[in-house]
Order: C-alpha cells, then sequence, then structure tokens
C-alpha cells in the first residue's frame, strides 16, 4: 500500500513538472504575411493602423508575431511572384491591401487564410461566395459602398459649379476599374457633365495622362480607387496641381500630400479592423465562417492651401460639412 502511495505521488510531482516545463516554453511566434501594391512609404500610415489594432489586441512585432512584409513599389506584375513567396514561407495568415493582390494570393493558396484589408467588390470579383458567408480561405473588409461615386461628383459639382467636362482618372489594368468608371458616368449625366476617360497603367503614364485631360479642356478631376494610385498619390497630387484641376480622391491621404479633396471610407479604420481578423483567425476561426465586412467611417476632407494654390474658394456651405480641413 505503502508502495503504491509513493509511486502515485512522484507521478503527481512529475506531472507538475512536466506542466511547469511546458508553460516555461516560449510560445510559437504567429508569423504574418503583408502584401502590398506600393511602396512601404505609400503605405507607412495605413501599416501604422495595422499594427496598431495588433497591439490593441495583445500582439507585439518582434514579441509575439513576426511580419514578413512584401511591396510591389507600385506595380502589379510582382504580385504573383511575391504572393508565391509568402506562401512557401508557410505564413498563418496573408493580409492583403487591394483587390489585385487578394487575387494573385488566391490564384496561389486555397489553404493559409487571406484577410483583405481593403477590397473594392470581393463578390463581384469571386473573392468570396457572399458577404455573410464568404466561404473558402478569403474574407475581410470591403471598400464598396452605395453611391460613392456620385456623392464625389456632387461635393465636386459644389465646389466648382461650372464644370462641364471630367476627367477620370482610372487604371483599365484594375478589374473594379469598368463598373466604377460606369457609376461615375451615370452621375455625370445626371449632372450634365461629359466625361472624359484618361487611362493609367502605371507610373510612367502619369504625365501624358494629364497632358490628354488638358487637352481635352477637362476643369475638374476626379481619381478612381487604385492600389497604383495610393502609392503614387504624391506625384499625382503635384502634376493635379500643376495642371490646374480641381480634384476630388477617394482617401484622405492624396489630401494630406496636398490635394484638394477627398471623399470615402476611412482606410486607416480599415487596417485596423483587419487586425481583428487576423486575431480570430489565429485563435481557431475559420475564414470562410467569417462575414466581409462594409466601411462604417467615412470622411470628407477638404485642403485650402490646394484651393489657393488653383485659385479656388471653397464655398462656406462645403467647408461645414468636412470632416477635416487642412489650413
Amino acid at each position: 500500500m505503502r508502495k503504491k502511495v509513493v509511486g502515485l505521488a512522484i507521478c503527481a510531482v512529475l506531472l507538475t513538472l512536466s506542466f511547469l516545463a511546458e508553460a516555461q516554453q516560449p510560445k510559437k511566434e504567429a508569423r504574418i504575411g503583408f502584401l502590398v501594391p506600393g511602396s512601404a512609404s505609400g503605405y507607412a500610415s495605413l501599416t501604422d493602423a495595422f499594427r496598431q489594432g495588433l497591439r490593441e489586441l495583445g500582439y507585439v512585432e518582434g514579441k509575439n508575431i513576426v511580419i514578413e512584409y512584401r511591396y510591389t513599389e507600385g506595380k502589379l506584375d510582382p504580385l504573383p511572384e511575391l504572393a508565391t513567396d509568402l506562401v512557401r514561407l508557410k505564413v498563418d495568415v496573408i493580409i492583403t491591401a487591394s483587390t489585385p493582390d487578394a487575387l494573385a494570393t488566391k490564384q496561389r493558396t486555397g489553404t493559409i487564410p487571406i484577410v483583405m484589408a481593403v477590397s473594392g467588390d470581393p463578390l463581384g470579383s469571386g473573392l468570396v461566395a457572399s458577404l455573410a458567408r464568404p466561404g473558402g480561405n478569403v474574407t475581410g473588409l470591403t471598400s464598396i459602398a452605395s453611391d460613392l461615386s456620385g456623392k464625389r461628383l456632387e461635393l465636386l459639382k459644389e465646389v466648382v459649379p461650372r464644370i462641364d467636362r471630367l476627367a477620370v482618372l482610372g487604371n483599365p489594368s484594375n478589374v473594379l476599374t469598368a463598373s466604377t468608371m460606369r457609376e461615375t458616368e451615370v452621375a455625370a449625366q445626371a449632372l450634365q457633365v461629359k466625361v472624359q476617360i484618361v487611362e493609367v497603367r502605371g507610373p510612367d503614364d502619369f504625365e501624358t495622362a494629364f497632358q490628354a485631360a488638358i487637352k481635352g479642356r477637362a476643369v475638374a478631376l476626379i481619381v478612381l480607387p487604385d492600389p497604383v494610385f495610393t502609392g503614387q498619390r504624391r506625384r499625382i497630387v503635384d502634376v493635379a496641381a500643376k495642371s490646374r484641376l480641381a480634384a476630388m480622391f477617394y482617401t484622405k491621404e492624396f489630401v494630406e500630400a496636398g490635394g484638394l479633396m477627398s471623399y470615402g471610407p476611412n482606410f486607416s479604420d480599415l487596417f485596423r479592423r483587419a487586425a481583428t481578423y487576423v486575431d480570430k483567425i489565429l485563435k481557431g476561426t475559420k475564414p470562410g465562417d467569417l462575414p466581409v465586412e462594409q466601411p462604417t467611417k467615412f470622411e470628407f476632407v477638404i485642403n485650402l492651401k490646394a484651393a489657393k494654390q488653383i485659385g479656388l474658394t471653397i464655398p462656406p456651405n462645403v467647408l461645414a460639412r468636412a470632416d477635416k480641413v487642412i489650413r
């Protein structure tokens, strides 16, 4: 009987030591792939927002997570190779910043979870089966919302009532450009504004595109959402000012870089919210079971310095509706 008691005691001690040893073992670091169709500097504020979201959930880079960054420097061609590289590393989850990089990543893995920090139309592009139940390995957030194109043009028309010809800058290589262009054309027709489509496929096309807009006698410009444009926003803003075009952008980062005004979702908020998807997936939730979320925060931002530079006065009633005014 005594031997049996001693044996049980020894087993209990060994079991306790085993649990203690296991508790002292460092936890496996989560590895996150971060694929961006732009430059590190161009996406710095959005990357910071994503990291902030992670910190709020207890994830600290270099402590319990590792982030593998991949940037295309404003070009779409490198996306397949960079996506393949992240898949080869066997990261736990991949964050994408636009529809093209989400599509490129999905084509290379059907198992690694993909979280879209931003996607223009995940349903129409075939990334998910539905917003409520995405299925597969892709989920995240979309920037799509009703009548954004119409709202942007209405605001632009209030600021520049004399608009009769509008240049619309779009990238035909982007799968979402065609639908956004149609929405803009419908809104323009309702306001009796003629639309001139100006195509830009890469960074080398901007000068020629703006020359075409001026030659077409455009007095205002709308820049359609595109990851290439996001990475080249400083250049676009400078050329628009040089061309004296009243420009409407899709995100405040353009206005903070010197652009005239923007209306659209708060992209920093989308990137911050993407961290919640990472947290749930790392804790075992399947990406296909996480609904795709639409934007909840929208911003109208005006830059008075940019307005003065092109000789434009912003009406007081428009200024009063702005969420942020840069003076």
